[in-house]
């Protein structure tokens, strides 16, 4: 490759590994406090095609609609916590990337404690039973026959103990 290939590779390759806001210039508005603001907001919407994904990382036509509908909101003098209760009411929970903690997402918060907690207990129980099973049972105590036998394999004479 010649010097003005590897170049043209070079810069593409960081092009690619920028990352790729989908936000479009025709959406930003023109206050730059109003934008950080719009800019934050979307960072904790989820998209509703892409899930996982916030509205201002996705390129679906629905997130673009609601940064469009976020900045809207902003304009005309809404506060933050106001946007995000329209965007809940008009969508449902679901639209926050991370919900509100209430009495319906409680297993959202502490589901993922319950079973890491579950999980324990049950490693814990298995390693009891596989420990209990490898030790050795404790042996009865010998019976006056058992001794007068065992003196007779050992050679000592007169049956009792000197």
């Amino acid at each position: 490759m010649k010097g003005g290939s590897r170049a043209l590779v070079l810069a593409l390759t960081l092009a690619l590994a920028a990352p790729a806001f989908a936000v479009q210039p025709d959406e930003m508005l023109d206050d730059p406090a109003l934008e950080a603001r719009a800019r934050a907001l979307s960072r904790d919407v989820r998209c509703l095609v892409c899930r996982n994904e916030n509205i201002d990382d996705s390129n679906a036509p629905l997130a673009r609609d609601l940064r469009i509908l976020l900045r809207e909101r902003l304009t005309a003098g809404d506060s933050d916590a106001e946007v995000k209760e329209f965007l809940v009411s008009r969508y449902g929970e679901f639209v926050l990337l991370r919900p509100r903690f209430s009495a319906h997402t409680a297993m959202l918060w502490f589901g993922p404690l319950g079973v890491l907690g579950l999980g324990i207990l049950l490693a814990r129980g298995i390693m009891r039973r596989r420990a209990g099973a490898l030790a050795p049972e404790p042996e009865a105590p010998l019976t006056e026959e058992d001794r007068e036998r065992l003196r007779e394999l050992l050679g000592e004479e007169g049956g009792k103990g000197s």
